[in-house]
């Protein structure tokens, strides 16, 4: 028996804390299986699930679903396949979304068809803390090959089951906490793109700035990994307010985030740059967020949103590639505007994928968006980083002329091991994030606003110490 990726689903069955071997698997062909995905309903009208798909002309598309099998007391997941005729190029839904009202907040598991590729996956020692009896935990696989992975550990908080009736997996889980890739160490770029860029965007963002400071990249994660209670999220909300900032970057929607900081973001007058993390799973294992944010948006939220971010390097780390991301933007765009969204949407990239993508994105996004990290250059010192973002980010503009670019990550460790002439510390640290702030402030986002301890060292030691708040 060749072992499958699928998610591993525990069941903690009294409260405590759980600690979990690490598990490697490997498989040799590509295969599609049923795995757990979770969402959360909130009281009210929700949808999840479906299959949505872009093409380009006429065509016929074949689409995975699960179907639930139940025999005597046994039920069972089985993977289908169903075609679908698309007569011409759009956007098209095979697989309707599930529809249901939820009489109190709560976190639904579902079963869905998730396709593995031939590659050694891993899913590492996890230590679960369960405050409620009978808690479930469900833990993904991701590939081991990855040069950055976040610990993936969770905390457990009471969750009442929503009195629906759905084919689902029958206990309700928290989001496992959510993998963000590190920094990019992308190659800067000399010349302008060669990309044919399209017309002008239709929206524009509703940026406030404070003198020249902008937004803060934010995670509701602990030290150790594990989510932050609401009011550990509003505490550190209530902070980056207090440091002059206008904004917080958030880039997805696990560990109750658009719950959490989107309620502390409006009690403390702040904007929030929402985003759609795309990881290993690719586009369909992202797809639930595009949902959930529409969900949330209209429950009388949408004004708190300047931008939505759909995929974080995606690119970059070989998740997608350019027309697959140009389709599922245009899918969010879809949804979002039906949900009464009316702002920008873009996603973010280093400059040399940005480049290399033009053509595909430009068509797409509202706005550019980029991954400025200067201290992966290696030739970069910290008191000259603002002015060397300053033109990796008059280059970006010119990716996609007349769509205004913004930095959406950009910060400098504060300890670790140096890349050649950039040197991390703290005084460097501090130096950096000054002259970032000077050059080009009113279009940056700090990263971050806390040294992340649950993230991979990574290739220079540095993945964890880019937290700044303390600097202003």
């Amino acid at each position: 028996v060749v072992p499958i990726p699928t998610p591993l689903v525990t069941v903690c069955p009294t409260p405590g804390t759980y600690e979990f071997p690490a598990v490697t698997v490997k498989i040799n062909n590509t295969i599609t299986v049923v795995a757990a995905r979770t969402t959360p309903l909130t009281p009210g009208p929700n949808t999840w699930g479906g299959y949505t798909v872009t093409v380009n002309g006429s065509s016929t598309v074949t689409c995975p679903y699960v179907q639930i099998q139940t025999s005597g007391t046994v039920v069972t997941s089985v993977v289908k396949e169903t075609t679908y005729v698309c007569p011409s190029a759009g956007v098209y839904t095979p697989i309707e979304p599930t529809s249901t009202t939820a009489s109190v907040s709560t976190v639904l598991v579902y079963p869905v068809p998730t396709t593995y590729t031939p590659d050694v996956y891993t899913a590492p020692a996890t230590t679960v803390t369960a405050t409620v009896s009978d808690y479930v935990y469900v833990c993904p696989l991701e590939t081991a090959t990855r040069s950055t992975t976040a610990v993936a550990t969770t905390t457990a908080a009471p969750i009442v089951p929503a009195k629906i009736s759905v084919q689902a997996y029958s206990a309700p889980a928290k989001p496992s906490v959510q993998e963000f890739s590190a920094p990019a160490k992308p190659s800067v770029q000399a010349s302008s793109p060669s990309a044919t860029p399209s017309k002008a965007p239709s929206s524009s963002p509703d940026i406030k700035v404070n003198g020249k400071k902008w937004a803060m990249t934010y995670t509701p994660y602990t030290k150790a990994g594990l989510c932050k209670t609401a009011s550990e999220v509003d505490s550190d909300i209530s902070l980056i307010a207090s440091k002059g900032f206008t904004t917080v970057r958030l880039y997805a929607t696990d560990c109750f985030g658009l719950t959490n900081v989107g309620a502390s973001c409006k009690a403390h007058g702040l904007k929030l740059i929402m985003g759609v993390f795309i990881k290993a799973d690719g586009i369909d294992g992202a797809r639930p967020q595009i949902g959930e944010i529409a969900n949330w948006g209209k429950q009388g939220n949408w004004d708190l949103i300047v931008m939505l971010v759909v995929g974080n390097e995606a690119l970059f780390n070989n998740y997608c590639s350019a027309s697959q991301l140009a389709g599922f933007i245009s899918e969010a765009k879809s949804t979002w505007s039906a949900a009464g969204y009316k702002g920008p949407v873009t996603t973010t990239e280093p400059l040399d994928k940005l480049q290399a993508s033009g053509g595909e994105l430009c068509g797409v996004i509202d706005v550019i968006g980029a991954n400025i990290q200067p201290f992966f250059n290696g030739g970069i010192n910290a008191a000259s980083a603002g002015t060397f973002v300053k033109g990796q980010l008059d280059l970006a503009a010119k990716v996609c002329p007349g769509k205004t670019a913004y930095n959406l990550e950009c910060g400098w460790p504060n300890g670790g091991n140096a890349n050649s002439a950039s040197v991390p510390g703290a005084s460097q640290q501090a130096a950096a994030i000054a002259d970032i702030i000077d050059k080009v402030g009113e279009h940056t986002v700090i990263f971050s606003f806390d040294n992340d301890a649950w993230k991979h060292p990574g290739e220079f030691g540095v993945e964890q110490y880019f937290g700044c708040s303390n600097l202003f």
